[in-house]
């Protein structure tokens, strides 16, 4: 086939355009690298390094007559959509119905689209949360992410596309960017490497649900196959782990000696977050293969691995 990927220098859109270029597909890739990274892409990958809102985004994707479109470039920072709004709607919305504006004069029809089950239900009223479960964003990142859902909904039928908004919940593994805010595993990885504090906000009892991206990978694969016009759905573990949980187990991986110090909690963030996955699982065939602590074990030392590279460079 032949794929687009956006943001596909990023952490999970990189193994997801390895996944594709594995099974043979033809990719094509469009990231601007405000936060994706040349090294994390391929070389058989094609890469257009421009924005979304960008102009020639029309011409590219009609050249290119892509087949599946999966579209992971976003603005992701819930605090950043805090402090601003407005870019958060630029990047997020904007430039999704830029990427949808193209798509429809093409032989495209089917999207993949990454959504954020995290952000979208905001204090969850029942525990896990199901595709049903209301949705009242507590940030401006998870309200794009839900309007974003919407238009998606409306070009499925509008204009004959098929899409999946993959609502993930943490996604977290090799790759993963130690210097944003948004990948708590990566940002403790990093600084148990450089015997630094682990910075926790709030009292650490705040729990998320922790997917390792490889599952997230064969979740995006398998959505391709299902035949809905349009279909959301959670990509989690349907188990709690709280920020304390994580700093422990990850502890117990480095074999040091954690060090924490709390901060005040941020704005826009929920106490507690956890997906149920049991739709992925009739719908999809899907359900997670790795364990918490072995994905962490992989992900630590991915990171410890890039650290003596750039040690001997």
């Amino acid at each position: 086939m032949r794929v687009l990927v956006t943001g596909g220098a990023g952490f999970i859109a990189s193994h997801l355009v390895d996944a594709y270029l594995e099974r043979g597909d033809q990719v094509l890739v469009i990231d601007d690298l405000s936060s994706g990274s040349k090294k994390n892409l391929s070389s058989k990958a094609e890469l257009f390094e421009i924005s979304l809102l960008d102009d020639r985004v029309e011409k590219i994707v009609k050249n290119f007559k892509p087949d599946l479109i999966n579209h992971h470039a976003a603005q992701k920072s819930v605090r950043d959509s805090v402090d601003r709004p407005k870019k958060d709607a630029d990047i997020n919305i904007m430039g999704l119905l830029n990427l949808l504006e193209a798509a429809k004069k093409t032989s495209c029809r089917q999207v993949l689209f990454a959504s954020s089950g995290g952000a979208i239900y905001g204090e969850q009223e029942k525990f896990p949360a199901d595709e049903g479960q209301v949705t009242k964003p507590l940030s401006p990142y998870g309200i794009s992410k839900l309007a974003s859902e919407h238009y998606l909904r409306f070009y499925t039928e509008s204009f004959g596309f098929r899409a999946v908004a993959l609502r993930y919940a943490n996604v977290y593994g090799p790759r993963q960017d130690p210097l944003g805010e948004a990948g708590v595993v990566a940002i403790f990885c990093s600084r148990l490497l450089e015997d630094r504090p682990l910075t926790i906000y709030g009292t650490g009892e705040q729990t998320r649900d922790f997917v390792y991206v490889a599952d997230v990978v064969k979740a995006n694969l398998l959505a391709e196959k299902q035949p809905s016009r349009f279909l959301e759905i959670n990509i989690g573990t349907q188990k709690e782990s709280s920020v304390l949980d994580l700093a422990k187990h990850l502890t117990q991986v480095s074999g040091r000696n954690e060090k924490i110090q709390f901060e005040e909690r941020k704005p826009g963030e929920q106490d507690r977050s956890v997906l149920d996955i049991s739709l992925a699982k009739s719908v999809l065939g899907w359900s997670p293969e790795f364990q918490f602590l072995e994905g962490l074990r992989q992900t630590y030392q991915w990171f410890q691995t890039q650290k003596t590279d750039h040690r001997d460079h």
